[in-house]
């Protein structure tokens, strides 16, 4: 029997967070992915360059591409440097990518990148999640709830 999934991941360094993702869509299911990158790339990553705020992953002939991020060309590259804004292959089990081929097919969600992390093995990590866009008035209902709990914990540090 395979063991179980953490339910948190192994983030030692994270290097580049989509933190606007939260306020847009709806998360699901979280899922772990290897990055498929170059030396380059890696170097670029390790000094805490690279984006992921516009970029999306998508389900193609049975891979997983991470789609728009941006990963800075290394400084001291030469003629091998890399490419900023390649599609670059996520490393996921057969039964991760039918998963999630299943929810963007038949549920209309979509894969969003969350945060892109070195491990405690030092490896390039991607989190990704199933989500569902928001429309204006849960974005409203968010930003209520989030205005109501700061001002809980003032109240209760005043008068705590």
């Amino acid at each position: 029997m395979a063991k179980p999934r953490p339910t948190e991941f192994d983030k030692q360094k994270v290097v580049a967070e989509n933190r606007r993702a939260r306020y847009d869509y709806h998360l699901d299911e979280k899922f772990e992915a290897g990055l498929m990158l170059t030396g380059t790339e890696v170097k670029s990553l390790r000094f805490g360059s690279g984006t992921i705020a516009e970029s999306y992953a998508e389900v193609k002939d049975d891979e997983v591409w991470l789609i728009n991020s941006n990963i800075p060309e290394w400084s001291h590259g030469n003629r091998f440097n890399h490419e900023p804004k390649r599609p670059r292959k996520l490393l996921l089990n057969r039964r991760e990518i039918n998963k999630l081929y299943g929810a963007v097919n038949r549920k209309g969600m979509t894969i969003v990148p969350l945060s892109i992390y070195f491990n405690s093995k030092g490896r390039a990590k991607i989190e990704l999640a199933l989500a569902k866009g928001k429309k204006a008035p849960d974005k409203r209902a968010t930003e209520k709830e989030r205005d109501w709990k700061r001002q809980q914990g003032r109240l209760m540090r005043e008068h705590g």
